[in-house]
C-alpha cells in the first residue's frame, strides 16, 4: 500500500474538526429515517446559558454522547437532544454585574427594559458552551436544540403551573426559605454552598417571670431572640419537670414566652434548652406551626432589622455585636466559647444566606411523590450506582414542601393574575384571566417568576412539543436514560419524575446513571476561585478531545470521585498514537487490495490466530456488557488490555515472520485486520474521531461509509476456542519466566542467546518460545556447565551462564546497589523517626517519604532474589 495515503503520525487536532463536520454534513447527528430500527432517546441536561465548559461538563456529557453512538451501533436510531436553560438567578446576576461595571443599574432601567438587556446578552454570549459540547465530539442533534425560555417551551410551563394551581396542589403560603439578602430572593439548596467558619456560641440566660430560677440557652445568633416566642425542651429532660408551662421572660425585650416540651432539642446537648424563633429557622417553624406559634419576622429582605426599639434598621451582624453588647452589661450573657459553624451561603452573591419566613408560592410535592414512589416500587425506573436508589426513595418518602417562587425578573413569570379584591387567577396571559374572573377587573400579574427547576422538571416531555401531541413526543417519549449529578436527585431527577408521571402517564426515562465527581490529581475540588479549575479546551486544543474523553470516561463506573491528571491525559495521547502506528503497521504491510473473508481461511488458521479470535470475542462480551451497565471503567480496561498486551505485544510480534512470508501473510493480516476493525468499532463511542480516521484507511469492504453507524461486530460461535486459549497463556507464561530469568542476569531484550535448555513438554511451542524469549535454539534437557533456572507449568528452562554473562561481576554490580539502597532507607527511617520532622513537615512530603521507604524495601527485596539465582547457579 502507498505510505503517502497514511501520514506517520497521529494529528488530533486537525482530525477532529474534520471529521465532526463531516458526521454533522451527512446528517449522522439526526435520527435514521429507517422507521424499522428501534429507537433510543436521551434529552441532555441543560446547561446555564452562563456556563462555559468545566471538567465536571468534560465528563458528563461526554458520557452521554458515548451512550448514544453505542445506541448507534447496536442499531437503534438515536437522538441526543441538546438545549440550555435560562438559569435565573446566575442570568440575572452575570447581567447585573455588566451593567453595574457601565454604571447602570438594574432598578434604573426597570423590568422590561432590563430584560431587553438579557435577551441582548443571551444571543451574544448564550451559545458559548453548546459550541464547546462540539469540540468534544458531542453528536447531538442540534437542529431539535430547545432552550427552556423560548415561546413553546413558556407555553408548557405556564400549562403545568396552571394545572397543578386549579387542582389545589401550588397555593401561597408563608414558609422559611432561603433567603439571599443581596440578590432579596429566596434560593434553592442547590443555589447555594456549606462552609464552615470559626464563630461564637453565646450562653444567654432567660429568667422565669416569677423569680423561681433562671434556663440557659446557647445560640450562634443572637440577633434573632428579638423574635423568640418560646423556650423549648424535651418532654423526657427531667431537669424541667414541674416547669414546662411557666413564664419566661426574654432579655432585652422584656416579653414574656413560655417554656414549651416539644421532641426537637436533644437533652443530651447542653442544658437541653433551645430558643425558638419561628420566623428565622426552619426547624423552629415546625416547633411553631405545632404548638400554633407567634411568628414575628424581625429582619427585612436586606437582612436589616425593622423591630422598633434601639436596633431599628441596624444590620444583622451590627445588631448582633449591639445585642451582646447589651446583654452582657444587663447581666443576662454567661459566657461565649469559641465554635465551629457550619454555614449556608449564596452560590451566587456569595452572603450568608438569611433562613427567612417569607411569603412565596408552593407545591404540595407529598401527593404528587406517591406515584413515583409506586413506580419506583413496580421497577419503571433504577439508578446506577444502585445505593442511589435508596437516597431517592428516602427523600421521596419524607418530601416537603416546594418552594417555586423567586424574587427576579428574569426567568418565567408566575401566570397569577389578581382581581381588584385581590383573588388570584392562573390563566395563560391577561386577557385569558380577564376571561375567567368573570366581569372583575384584572389590576395586575404577580411579579415573582419560577424556580429555574420548575421549568427544567419538564424537560424530558416539553422539549418535544408538549402539550401539542407532536409527532417527536410520540416517538421519543419516555426516553431511555438520564445522566446526571448525584447533588441534584432531589432538585431535579424527582420532579422530572413526578411530572412526567402526572402529565405524561409514564416516567420519562427508565436508567439513571449518576457520574462521578472530576476531582484534581490530588484529590480537592475543581474550582476557579480556589485556583483548582482546569480549563477542558485547553486540553482538547493541546492534546485532542478523545484523549480527554478516554482519561475521563476509562475511570467511570461505580466510583463516585475520579481525579484528573494531564499525566493521564498523555497516556491517553499515547494509547491513541499506539493504536494508529499498529494499525497503520498493519495496513503498510498489506500488498492485496482486498482480503479474503475468515471463514475461508479456517482451515490455515494457527493456533495463535484462533487465540486471538477468542479474545476478540471475549472482548465483545466484556465491552458490551460493561457498555450495557454503564460500566465505562472496566470496558476501557478490557480495550486497552486487548489492543496493547494481546493484539500489540504479543499477536503482531508473534506473527512478524509469518507477515513476511508470501505464503503465509495473509492468514495473519486478515486476522489482524478483523481484529482491529471490531477493536475500532468498540472503542469509537469513547474515542469517536480517531476511530473514524482510522476506519478510513481500512483496505476492507466496509458495510458503512462511516465507522458512526457502523454495525456491532458480531462474532462467530466458532471465535470461541477455549483449548487455544488456554494453549496459548501456557506458552506465553513460559516466554515471560523465560524473560525474567533474562532480567535478572541483565541481558537486555532483544538480545538474542544461544541455546536455552529445557526439560518438559513444550508442546509445540518452541517456534513461538524461541522469538519471543529472544533464544536461537531450545536445547532439550540439562546444560553440563553452570546455568541458572526457572520452572513453569511443568518445563524447567536452564540458562548456560558462562560466555553469557559475567557472574561474579553482576554479583558484585548488584551488591553495591543493594548498599546504596540500604544507606538511603537508613537516612529515611532516621528522618520519620524524628517528630518535629513529621510536625512541621507539610503531609504530602511525610507521605511521599513513606512511599519511597515501601520503594526501597520492595527493590533490596528484588535485588536479594537476583543474588540468590546468581550464587545458587
Amino acid at each position: 500500500m502507498d505510505e503517502n495515503l497514511m501520514p506517520s503520525r497521529y494529528d488530533a487536532i486537525s482530525t477532529e474538526p474534520k471529521w465532526y463536520a463531516c458526521w454533522e454534513e451527512a446528517g449522522l447527528f439526526q435520527p435514521d429515517p429507517d422507521d424499522t430500527k428501534p429507537k433510543w432517546s436521551l434529552t441532555i441536561p441543560p446547561p446555564n446559558i452562563t456556563g462555559s465548559l468545566h471538567m465536571g461538563h468534560a465528563l458528563t456529557y461526554p458520557i452521554q454522547d458515548m451512550l448514544g453512538r453505542y445506541a448507534r451501533l447496536r442499531g437503534h436510531s438515536v437522538l441526543i437532544l441538546p438545549g440550555q436553560d435560562h438559569a435565573g438567578i446566575a442570568t440575572q446576576s452575570v447581567v447585573s454585574k455588566n451593567l453595574s461595571k457601565q454604571g447602570i443599574s438594574a432598578a434604573s432601567l426597570g423590568r422590561e427594559k432590563f430584560l431587553e438587556k438579557v435577551w441582548e446578552w443571551r444571543k451574544e454570549s448564550g451559545d458559548t458552551i453548546l459550541r464547546q459540547f462540539r469540540s468534544l465530539g458531542c453528536s447531538f442533534d442540534w437542529s431539535r436544540s430547545r432552550f427552556t425560555l423560548d415561546a413553546g417551551y413558556h407555553d408548557a410551563v405556564l400549562k403545568v403551573f396552571i394545572d397543578w394551581f386549579d387542582r389545589g396542589l401550588i397555593f401561597r403560603g408563608k414558609r422559611v426559605v432561603n433567603w439571599d439578602p443581596v440578590l432579596r430572593t429566596s434560593v434553592s439548596d442547590i443555589e447555594t454552598e456549606r462552609k464552615s467558619v470559626r464563630g461564637k456560641l453565646y450562653h444567654i440566660r432567660y429568667p422565669f417571670a416569677d423569680g423561681s430560677g433562671e434556663v440557659i440557652i446557647a445560640t450562634t445568633r443572637p440577633e434573632t431572640m428579638l423574635a423568640d416566642v418560646a423556650v423549648a425542651v424535651h418532654p423526657s429532660d427531667e431537669r424541667y419537670t414541674g416547669k414546662v408551662g411557666k413564664k419566661l421572660i426574654l432579655p432585652l425585650v422584656g416579653r414574656e414566652i413560655p417554656l414549651i416540651a416539644d421532641i426537637y432539642p436533644d437533652p443530651a446537648f447542653g442544658t437541653g434548652a433551645v430558643k425558638i424563633t419561628p420566623a428565622h429557622d426552619p426547624n423552629d417553624f415546625m416547633v411553631g406551626q405545632r404548638h400554633q406559634l407567634d411568628m414575628p419576622v424581625i429582619l427585612d429582605e436586606r437582612a436589616k432589622v425593622t423591630m422598633p426599639g434601639p436596633y431599628d434598621g441596624m444590620d444583622r451582624y451590627d445588631a448582633r455585636k449591639q445585642i451582646v453588647a447589651d446583654l452582657e452589661e444587663q447581666g443576662f450573657l454567661v459566657k461565649v466559647e469559641d465554635h465551629d459553624l457550619n454555614i449556608i451561603v449564596s452560590e451566587r452573591s456569595g452572603e450568608v444566606i438569611e433562613p427567612l419566613l417569607s411569603e412565596q408560592w408552593f407545591v404540595d410535592q407529598a401527593k404528587l411523590a406517591e406515584p413515583a414512589i409506586k413506580a419506583f416500587h413496580d421497577g419503571k425506573f433504577n439508578f446506577y450506582p444502585e445505593r442511589y436508589n435508596r437516597i431517592f426513595l428516602d427523600w421521596m418518602e419524607n418530601i416537603r414542601e416546594w418552594c417555586i417562587s423567586r424574587q427576579l425578573w428574569w426567568g418565567h413569570r408566575i401566570p397569577i393574575y389578581y382581581t381588584e379584591d385581590g383573588t388570584p387567577i392562573a390563566a395563560m396571559s391577561q386577557e385569558d384571566a380577564a376571561r375567567k374572573a368573570g366581569g372583575k377587573a384584572i389590576i395586575r400579574q404577580d411579579d415573582d417568576v419560577l424556580d429555574t427547576w420548575f421549568s427544567s422538571g419538564l424537560w424530558p416531555f416539553a422539549t418535544f412539543g408538549w402539550p401539542e401531541k407532536t409527532a417527536d413526543l410520540a416517538a421519543w417519549y419516555p426516553t431511555n436514560v438520564l445522566v446526571t449529578d448525584r447533588n441534584i436527585i432531589n432538585l431535579w431527577v424527582a420532579r422530572m419524575l413526578m411530572m412526567g408521571i402526572d402529565f405524561m402517564g409514564e416516567v420519562p426515562f427508565s436508567e439513571i446513571m449518576i457520574h462521578a465527581t472530576v476531582l484534581t490529581e490530588d484529590g480537592r475540588r475543581m474550582s476557579k476561585s480556589l485556583g483548582t479549575g482546569i480549563d477542558p479546551m485547553t486540553i482538547i486544543e493541546t492534546k485532542g478531545a478523545d484523549a480527554l474523553r478516554w482519561t475521563l470516561l476509562s475511570q467511570t463506573g461505580e466510583n463516585q470521585d475520579i481525579r484528573y491528571s494531564d499525566r493521564k491525559t498523555d497516556d491517553a495521547r499515547n494509547f491513541a498514537n499506539k493504536i494508529w502506528n499498529a494499525t497503520r503497521f498493519v495496513i503498510m504491510n498489506l500488498d492485496v487490495d482486498a482480503v479474503p473473508s475468515l471463514d475461508s481461511l479456517k482451515g490455515r488458521l494457527q493456533p495463535v490466530d484462533r487465540w486471538l479470535l477468542s479474545r476478540l470475542k471475549g472482548l465483545e462480551e466484556v465491552v458490551r456488557a460493561s457498555y450495557d451497565g454503564f460500566d465505562l471503567q472496566s470496558a476501557c480496561q478490557a480495550l486497552y488490555r486487548f489492543f496493547w498486551s494481546e493484539l500489540c505485544d504479543w499477536y503482531i510480534e508473534v506473527c512478524k515472520s509469518r507477515l513476511q512470508d508470501q505464503s503465509e501473510k495473509i492468514v495473519p493480516q486478515t486476522v489482524l485486520l478483523t481484529a482491529i476493525e471490531s477493536f475500532l468499532v468498540m472503542l469509537h463511542p469513547i474515542m469517536p474521531h480517531l476511530t473514524e480516521e482510522l476506519y478510513s484507511h481500512l483496505p476492507i469492504a466496509k458495510p458503512t461509509k462511516f465507522i458512526m453507524v457502523h454495525p456491532w461486530p458480531e462474532m462467530p460461535s466458532w471465535f470461541a476456542s477455549p483449548e487455544d486459549e488456554a494453549s496459548i497463556e501456557r506458552t506465553f507464561e513460559m516466554v515471560r519466566a523465560l524473560r525474567a530469568l533474562r532480567a535478572d542476569l541483565d541481558l537486555t531484550p532483544g538480545r538474542m542467546i544461544d541455546e536455552v535448555y529445557y526439560e518438559g513438554d513444550l508442546s509445540g511451542s518452541e517456534g513461538v518460545i524461541s522469538s519471543q524469549a529472544w533464544v536461537s535454539e531450545l536445547v532439550p534437557g540439562m546444560p553440563v556447565v553452570r546455568s541458572v533456572s526457572t520452572s513453569r507449568h511443568g518445563v524447567d528452562f536452564h540458562i548456560p551462564v558462562e560466555g553469557v554473562i559475567d557472574v561474579d561481576k553482576l554479583i558484585e554490580k548488584l551488591d553495591k546497589e543493594s548498599e546504596k539502597k540500604n544507606a538511603d532507607w537508613t537516612k529515611l527511617t532516621q528522618k520519620l523517626s524524628n517528630p518535629q520532622f513529621i510536625e512541621r513537615a507539610k503531609p504530602e512530603v511525610v507521605e511521599a517519604d513513606r512511599r519511597l521507604m515501601n520503594e526501597i524495601l520492595e527493590d533490596l527485596g528484588k535485588i536479594a532474589v537476583r543474588r540468590k539465582i546468581l550464587t545458587e547457579s
